[in-house]
């Protein structure tokens, strides 16, 4: 259970961080991710179009407005806008995106996969930090076992 896959020791390598799909109402699973990465230490900015402040934080409508330099990009949306933010990432020179994904289809598309290929980016497809950011919580130990088995995470 210790064993950090390489791509997610590389991800979380980084020191900021983008996570798109963070909501106003603060109940979906990107907001969980924000708030565990910016508890774990990180620099953590939310990309929502509808918003200027989330989670206490300001909020970007894309990337290309969060200014800085950004690590990585953790996509938690609908799997229809994941293209595109990988498009988005790719202009911003942003190498590392995670594509959330539990027990359904997540935030990934075959687009989005075939948008990484082509711009050289290397993604994550799978789980999501808060499996690997200690100290991990119970739910996310079983979901990171649970995942691991059925081969929904990196390995």
């Amino acid at each position: 259970m210790n064993h950090v896959p390489t791509a997610v020791a590389e991800f979380l390598a980084g020191k900021r961080f983008a996570v798109a799909g963070v909501s106003r109402s603060g109940q979906q699973p990107a907001n969980a991710v924000l708030r565990k990465l910016r508890d774990c230490g990180f620099d953590v900015v939310a990309i929502n179009p509808h918003a200027n402040q989330l989670e206490g934080s300001a909020c970007y409508p894309d990337l290309a407005s969060v200014p800085g330099v950004v690590d990585g990009l953790v996509v938690v949306t609908h799997p229809d806008v994941a293209a595109e933010l990988v498009r988005q990432a790719a202009a911003r020179g942003v190498r590392q995106i995670w594509f959330h994904r539990s027990f359904g289809g997540g935030s990934v598309s075959d687009a989005a996969l075939q948008a990484c290929a082509e711009l050289g980016i290397r993604p994550i497809v799978g789980g999501c930090p808060l499996m690997y950011c200690q100290p991990v919580d119970v739910a996310h130990r079983c979901f990171r076992w649970w995942l691991g088995r059925t081969g929904r995470i990196p390995v």
